[in-house]
């Protein structure tokens, strides 16, 4: 039986069984003895010794349990299951939980997953996974065109160790995934001071529209990429091979439960980040 049947049967089954013990002992038992109440059902006891010997054993039985039910004397096996019978109920119940509990992941739809629970679950996983080492700095030469387009990046920061360590072993799994498609890419900048952030938020060309404080960033938990060819640094939107760089780098971004900058109505196509508000990760 697969999976998705044993537990509704499971269930079913403990829940008719319940019902079953229910009925017998608290709401069948009552109406029986009720019966025996009545003067069609049962003949009054006679008072006289001489009227005794011509009731029935039958008669005789059906009185004595009238005369037990009257007293509030109940039977042994009444009492006996009046103790029992909530004490064994707990227990299924109980086991019914255990079981849910138990067969829970057989039931979960990764559809509904939350995203910040998968890509917690993708984070555990690349702990498990061997450690990379964040390749060596290239030298300037190689970010010459690069400083030229966007001078404000002459300041950026490259210090992988100054980035969230988690969220550095992510980025270097994408990087090598990147490398296998043919766009080897390179640490365009990583951390970000709140003063730089408010000079970059500050400049005539639009290139951030955050301020300090309000970039990740400033945490660790963001960084601007940039595919190499021949050894030199290429950011040009304009590059046809460039964009082919960018397009695969939101794929790859995507299947690693990054954000990438690509999808925002600013572009920022060599960005990614850890998804999820800043308040949330802060929390974290």
């Amino acid at each position: 039986m697969h999976f998705n049947y044993i537990l509704p049967v499971l269930v079913f089954g403990i829940v008719s069984l319940l019902s079953w013990l229910g009925w017998k002992f608290f709401l069948g038992q009552p109406r029986i003895l009720e019966g025996t109440r009545s003067p069609k059902a049962v003949a009054p006891v006679a008072d006289t010794p001489a009227a005794a010997p011509a009731l029935s054993n039958e008669k005789r039985a059906l009185s004595a349990a009238f005369l037990r039910v009257s007293s509030g004397a109940p039977g042994v096996a009444a009492r006996y299951w009046r103790v029992w019978l909530p004490v064994v109920s707990l227990l299924l119940v109980a086991l019914a939980v255990a079981i849910t509990l138990k067969l829970n992941r057989f039931h979960r739809s990764p559809e509904f997953e939350a995203a910040e629970y998968a890509q917690g679950i993708r984070i555990k996983q690349t702990l498990l996974e061997e450690k990379l080492v964040p390749p060596p700095p290239l030298p300037p030469e190689a970010f010459v065109n690069v400083i030229a387009e966007r001078p404000s990046l002459g300041h950026a920061d490259r210090d992988w160790s100054k980035l969230n360590p988690e969220f550095v072993q992510v980025v270097l799994r994408v990087m090598e995934k990147m490398k296998a498609r043919g766009f080897p890419m390179v640490l365009l900048e990583g951390y970000r001071s709140p003063e730089r952030q408010d000079s970059l938020a500050g400049q005539a060309t639009l290139v951030t529209k955050a301020k300090g404080g309000q970039s990740k960033h400033q945490y660790g938990l963001a960084v601007d990429l940039a595919p190499i060819r021949a050894g030199k640094v290429v950011i040009s939107e304009r590059d046809p091979w460039a964009m082919q760089a960018y397009t695969a780098l939101g794929e790859e971004a995507a299947a690693a439960g990054l954000t990438w900058g690509g999808n925002w109505s600013f572009k920022d196509f060599g960005h990614i980040e850890r998804p999820g508000s800043l308040k949330s990760l802060l929390k974290k």
